[in-house]
């Protein structure tokens, strides 16, 4: 990792909570939303988070120094992921793996007036707790500010690398 690494860490992991907080303002929004495109109610969505596979070139140094036989000596560290246009391998951090639908059936609510109503009378409302939406928001702000705290320490450490390297 290079002497910026922490700061490419800690942005793909802001970039990540951004999309999350993202994703929990569109599930409160459409928390009433009882007809979509697709014709029934709102879906619930979840972000998927996955760690980005740095160079495992530290790992095998660091198991080959100490003699070690395990994954990494053993060849089975995977190999780093490429970058979309190939230019070499991603720094380690986070990225969002996908944005999948919650599997939780619509509560049904009985509104025979509602336009959107079964032959039944009930109509089909998404599965939207709002406390753990709030939750989830609060979460994704708590590690939003965390990883931006990181990136100012960092670039504290490097302002007082340069004043050590001047004097």
């Amino acid at each position: 990792m290079n002497m910026f690494g922490v700061m490419e860490t800690s942005g793909s992991a802001m970039q990540a909570e951004r999309m999350r907080a993202e994703v929990v303002a569109a599930n409160m929004a459409n928390a009433e939303t009882t007809r979509t495109a697709s014709g029934g109610p709102y879906h619930r969505q979840e972000v998927v988070f996955a760690a980005n596979q740095g160079d495992p070139g530290f790992l095998d140094s660091l198991a080959t120094a100490s003699g070690a036989t395990g994954s990494a000596a053993s060849g089975v560290v995977p190999a780093p992921a490429l970058d979309l246009t190939g230019s070499g391998p991603v720094a380690p951090g986070v990225r969002i793996a996908a944005v999948v639908e919650d599997p939780s059936p619509p509560l049904k609510r009985y509104d025979p007036g509602h336009p959107d109503a079964g032959p039944d009378g009930y109509v089909s409302y998404p599965d939207i707790n709002p406390l753990t939406e709030m939750v989830d928001l609060m979460g994704a702000t708590r590690a939003y500010g965390l990883n931006g705290s990181a990136v100012q320490a960092e670039k504290g450490m490097i302002t007082s690398a340069l004043e050590i390297a001047k004097s």
